[in-house]
């Protein structure tokens, strides 16, 4: 099974540059979407009935901004939308599904860049994800995060760490927070099979063509919970997939 997660920057534009091609490349069961941009009903056909998926579109209420989507060949046991935290609802940001193996969370967490509040907001739902993965761990259930976390756990996670070390991204008390992740018994799929890759990034500046140079950030994540690591086979980016300032990550299951 192979679970995708890709922040495309705006789900109508990646739409112009072969958005279900690139779906087919990735050849994923399930692929959780982030930063849609987009109202459900500004989207054709073309984004919400791609052969072989059924899809779900989670908008924010303000115009052109956040939003999360799930295409999925795997009809899941439910779907819900949001943490049931108004805070937080009004932006879109959260699907989650439960498979039966699992539950999964499809998450474009928030960006702290325009200042010291958003940056507490930031930290307020992340607290808010981690109560959301302990209800379900006390249930007895296995969870799978995907998406964009908006923060560089390590220096090994970015070009430039000491240049971002007062950058919200990786700033001291965001990075903090992916350690309480890892307390939290979630994984980072990536470092555990691939503890010392460098120059493996998920996100890369436009503005100083960025990619051309591989100076990024890795931002993306699928974590999991103990009982699935065992059945990780991989989990990595695809670099070469463009239309979007992120690429896809994924996760590949035996399971």
């Amino acid at each position: 099974m192979r679970i995708a997660s890709w922040n495309v920057n705006g789900i109508r534009a990646v739409a112009t540059k072969g958005f279900a091609e690139s779906l087919d490349k990735i050849g994923a069961d399930v692929i959780g979407i982030q930063e849609i941009k987009a109202l459900r009903e500004q989207l054709g056909p073309e984004i919400t009935d791609i052969p072989g998926y059924k899809s779900w579109f989670y908008s924010a209420e303000r115009k052109g901004y956040s939003g999360t989507a799930l295409y999925s060949k795997i009809e899941p046991k439910s779907v819900e939308f949001g943490f049931g935290v108004e805070e937080f609802d009004h932006e879109g940001r959260v699907i989650k599904a439960d498979f039966g193996d699992f539950v999964l969370f499809n998450i474009y967490f928030p960006n702290g860049g325009r200042g010291d509040d958003f940056v507490k907001f930031k930290l307020r739902f992340y607290d808010c994800f981690l109560d959301q993965v302990d209800v379900l761990k006390a249930q007895g259930k296995e969870v799978i995060c995907c998406g964009d976390v908006n923060t560089a756990h390590k220096e090994i996670d970015l070009s430039n760490p000491k240049a971002n070390s007062k950058i919200s991204g990786f700033l001291p008390e965001e990075r903090a927070y992916m350690d309480k992740f890892i307390e939290r018994g979630l994984t980072d799929t990536f470092r555990m099979l691939h503890p010392d890759d460098k120059d493996c990034y998920t996100w890369w500046s436009y503005k100083t063509a960025a990619r051309e140079r591989n100076v990024g950030w890795r931002i993306d994540y699928f974590f999991t919970t103990d009982g699935l690591n065992a059945h990780v086979k991989e989990s990595n980016m695809m670099g070469d997939i463009m239309g979007s300032d992120h690429c896809p990550i994924y996760l590949d299951l035996d399971i």
